[in-house]
């Protein structure tokens, strides 16, 4: 008998999704569990002190109120900071793609949209002579970006499949995580693990499942591998160093694969290469 409550394990599930946007808070909360425990330490002796001064149980409640208070705001704001990356990255570029690029773009994000549900995305070619792409929340709506030499290099299907890892990435949850992970003041490591290590293996998954034709994004992540960032490029610069995480090619920086990364472009492809 067919179990009714069987899922593809392709499909992103609601409590997948739902766990990549909590993740964000809990980082957050973790991160300020030093000064919470200031707080109460001193709360605690407050208390205590209605012992000397009988007043003291009432300094307490108004300086846990008010830390209370401060935490939920300063855990939204570290929440909302993704929200701006869009509006960042088009500052680092120019305007790049002939005209037959942006219909092509636009006519294979407007297919895969409908089918990944996804509303509200905006389509830019950035002059750049690296291959990669990203879709990046842009306020309440997103941005996708793809380079000039992507869109003059990359066949349609691979294109096709590029598209849909970023449109995976939002399918997921993960932007959120993705997006403070690159505008947050945190080192390396914290971003990595906020961003969420093996993030882009995982996007591939959904996306190749989604389009039935894995290949093609195969084909898009070999075409990486075998071609790093050259000088000059956006990708070899310090700010995508901070802000790798939201990008397809996470590591186009990197001299040599490293096959023990899930995130590697060549790992990937050898993986889709397989399915």
């Amino acid at each position: 008998m067919l179990d009714p409550t069987w899922q593809s394990p392709y499909v992103p599930s609601l409590a997948e999704r739902t766990e990549h946007q909590a993740f964000v808070r809990r980082f957050a909360i973790r991160r300020k569990i030093p000064q919470t425990i200031v707080v109460a330490v001193v709360v605690v002796a407050l208390i205590v002190g209605v012992i000397a001064v009988p007043w003291l149980p009432a300094v307490a409640l108004v300086v846990a109120a008010l830390y209370a208070w401060d935490l939920v705001r300063s855990l939204g704001r570290f929440e909302r900071q993704g929200l701006t990356l869009a509006r960042l990255i088009v500052d680092q570029f120019k305007v790049g793609g002939t005209t037959t690029d942006r219909q092509r773009l636009v006519t294979v994000l407007d297919r895969l949209a409908a089918t990944f549900g996804a509303d509200g995305v905006s389509a830019f070619i950035v002059d750049d002579a690296g291959y990669n792409a990203a879709l990046v929340p842009d306020g309440a709506k997103y941005s996708l970006f793809v380079t000039s030499a992507m869109m003059s290099d990359f066949e349609l299907i691979e294109i096709e499949g590029v598209v849909a890892h970023c449109l995976a990435r939002q399918r997921l949850g993960l932007l959120g995580r993705e997006s403070v992970a690159c505008v947050a003041n945190l080192s390396d490591t914290q971003r990595r693990t906020l961003a969420g290590a093996g993030s882009a293996y995982r996007a591939d998954e959904v996306a190749a499942s989604s389009i039935r034709y894995p290949l093609g994004l195969a084909g898009a992540l070999r075409k990486c591998a075998q071609r790093r960032a050259p000088a000059g490029s956006f990708f070899t610069s310090a700010n995508y160093a901070t802000w790798r995480w939201i990008w397809f090619d996470i590591w186009s920086d990197r001299a040599q694969s490293d096959l023990g990364d899930l995130d590697d472009v060549e790992l990937r492809a050898l993986a889709l290469e397989e399915w």
